[in-house]
């Protein structure tokens, strides 16, 4: 994302994401769910979510931040469950997100180029749009994921390109594209079918073949390789204050991901 936002205007970037994530595959799936479906996650997760977490980058959160702090999309997905079903708080889930919250307190109070209040902003939104295209994903039920998120794509793309004309502008788009590398368009591709099509799909096949509180708990990962890869391609310091506001989110995290499954293992155990 940073590599080619160096080039592209967030907006435009996110257009490209989602324009060749869904051609030339939409010729080639079938369409896996009804209108609806596909128009909330591609709303949700195309603008939502990576529109937003790409302007957030783009001089507002370094990117190994940002892959911490989207992971509080959790949260928001578990509070939209029981907004939706009504279904109560329970207390590790209490412990969990404080935890989180006190490393998200810890960031605000070291605010800097690296980030600032509205950074976090605009990837706590970008968290809460992953959570809605969560439960929106979760309604449909079993489905091609790859073909859904193809699909999807079709709200997604042109929306953001709408967006991208009226916030960047032609002139910016057309600079953008025109000043983009071969490095650019590799980083723009990479998040086309590595993540959006690659990465749902693996995913998916995961979640096929094993229960979902084994499978769950490895997104702990992402901010670890978010924030090395940071470190190593983009010298961007591992200070004492990120990583203490990274044990605490990803405490939170854990203790969200993993207490289920010890609850489950815990009563087999006793039923034995």
């Amino acid at each position: 994302m940073k590599f080619a936002l160096g080039h592209l205007p967030p907006l435009t970037l996110a257009a490209l994401r989602f324009t060749f994530a869904l051609l030339p595959a939409v010729l080639f799936l079938k369409r896996p769910a009804a209108w609806g479906a596909l128009a909330a996650y591609g709303l949700l997760i195309g603008v939502g979510q990576f529109g937003t977490i790409y302007i957030a980058m783009d001089g507002w959160i370094s990117p190994g931040l940002a892959s911490l702090v989207v992971q509080v999309q959790a949260f928001f997905t578990i509070g939209l469950s029981m907004l939706l079903t009504g279904e109560r708080v329970r207390g590790y889930q209490i412990a969990a997100l404080a935890l989180a919250a006190a490393g998200l307190g810890w960031l605000m109070l070291h605010t800097n180029s690296e980030v600032t209040p509205l950074g976090l902003i605009l990837v706590l939104t970008a968290a809460l749009g992953w959570a809605g295209g969560n439960i929106v994903s979760r309604r449909v039920g079993q489905v091609n994921m790859v073909a859904f998120v193809v699909w999807s794509s079709l709200f997604a793309a042109p929306a953001l390109f709408a967006l991208a004309f009226f916030m960047e502008g032609p002139a910016a788009i057309t600079a953008g594209i025109r000043q983009a590398d071969a490095a650019t368009w590799a980083a723009v591709l990479w998040q086309s079918v590595g993540n959006s099509l690659f990465g749902y799909a693996a995913w998916a096949w995961l979640l096929a073949r094993h229960p979902a509180a084994t499978i769950s708990p490895l997104s702990l990962l992402v901010p670890v390789f978010g924030m090395g890869a940071s470190a190593i391609f983009l010298r961007e310091a591992l200070t004492s204050w990120k990583l203490t506001a990274a044990v605490l989110v990803l405490s939170g995290l854990a203790i969200n991901s993993l207490w289920p499954m010890l609850e489950r293992r815990r009563a087999a155990a006793l039923a034995e």
